[in-house]
C-alpha cells in the first residue's frame, strides 16, 4: 500500500533515493523494483533486518533491475550520516508526526537532497487524525506515537522555510480513515472486534484484487477523508547552503 504517487514523483534507474523512516519498507521495495539505488533508513534495528531480507528476496526473484542497489542504514533523523547533496529523491512517509524536533529533521533532509532533487513528505491528514485523537487516547499516547497533528498548510510552510519549493499535493487512503475510527472507538488493540475484522478483510481484499467498486470509492473518499496528506517539493537548482 503506497502513499506516494510515482506519477507525481518520478523515479527511475540510476536515481539515488533515501527512504527516511522506512519502517517495514513498502516504499523502499517499490523504489528498488523501479531500478533506483535505494537507501532504507530507520532507527529500528528489527525493521531494518526485515527490510534487508526482503531486498535480498526481491533481488533473488529478479524483480529489480541488475544495476539497481538496495542498502539499509540505521540512525537518527536529526543527524543523517550522509554527505550534503547525496540523493536525487527523498521519501519521508508517516514519520514527521513522530518527531519532537521536526524542523531539525527537515533541515537534514534539505541538506542531503541534491539541487533539483525532489522530496515527498506524507503525514496523517488533519481531520481524520483529529477524529482518531478524540476517540482514543491510546491511539496517540503510546511511546513513539504521534505527537502532533499537521494542517497541510503548516507542513508546507515548515518545509518551505528550509528552502524547498512546492510542487503539488494530494490525499491518499480514503478507505482507511473509517477503519481507524472504528479501531479507536472499540479499542486500538481490539483486533478481534467483528467490525474491525470485517473492515480489515475489506481492505485486504481491496489491496489484493483492486476491484472497480472500491477503486471508485477510494477516489471519491480521498479528497474528503483521505487518511494521509502528501506533499511534493523540489530543492532549487543552484542551492548551495545546508539548512541551519
Amino acid at each position: 500500500m503506497l502513499t506516494v504517487d510515482f506519477d507525481q514523483f518520478p523515479v527511475g534507474p540510476g536515481d539515488r533515493v533515501l527512504d527516511m523512516g522506512c519502517g517495514g519498507g513498502r516504499h523502499a521495495f517499490s523504489l528498488f523494483k523501479r531500478g533506483a539505488d535505494v537507501v532504507a533508513f530507520d532507527m529500528s534495528f528489527e525493521d531494518l533486518v526485515e527490510v534487508k531480507s526482503m531486498f535480498a528476496a526481491i533481488h533473488l526473484a529478479g524483480e529489480a533491475p541488475e544495476a539497481a542497489t538496495a542498502t539499509t542504514v540505521r540512525g537518527t533523523a536529526y543527524a543523517l550520516p550522509f554527505e550534503d547533496a547525496s540523493f536525487d529523491r527523498i521519501i519521508a512517509a508517516e514519520i514527521m508526526e513522530h518527531l519532537p524536533e521536526d524542523e531539525q529533521a527537515m533541515a537534514e533532509l534539505y541538506r542531503v537532497l541534491k539541487p533539483g532533487g525532489l522530496i515527498a513528505v506524507t503525514v496523517p491528514r488533519w481531520l481524520p487524525e483529529k477524529v482518531c485523537w478524540a476517540l482514543s487516547d491510546d491511539y496517540h499516547n503510546a511511546p513513539g506515537g504521534h505527537i502532533r497533528i499537521y494542517k497541510g498548510s503548516q507542513l508546507r510552510q515548515k518545509l518551505e522555510r528550509q528552502g524547498l519549493e512546492y510542487q503539488g499535493e494530494h490525499h491518499a487512503h480514503g478507505l482507511h480513515s473509517p477503519y481507524w475510527w472504528i479501531k479507536c472507538a472499540v479499542g486500538v488493540k481490539n483486533d478481534s472486534n467483528p467490525l474491525v475484522k470485517a473492515y480489515h478483510q475489506l481492505l485486504v481484499w481491496d489491496m489484493v484484487k483492486q476491484p472497480l467498486a472500491t477503486r471508485v470509492a477510494e477516489k471519491v473518499l480521498q479528497p474528503l477523508v483521505g487518511k494521509s496528506f502528501v506533499i511534493y517539493l523540489r530543492k532549487p537548482l543552484g542551492s548551495v547552503r545546508a539548512a541551519a
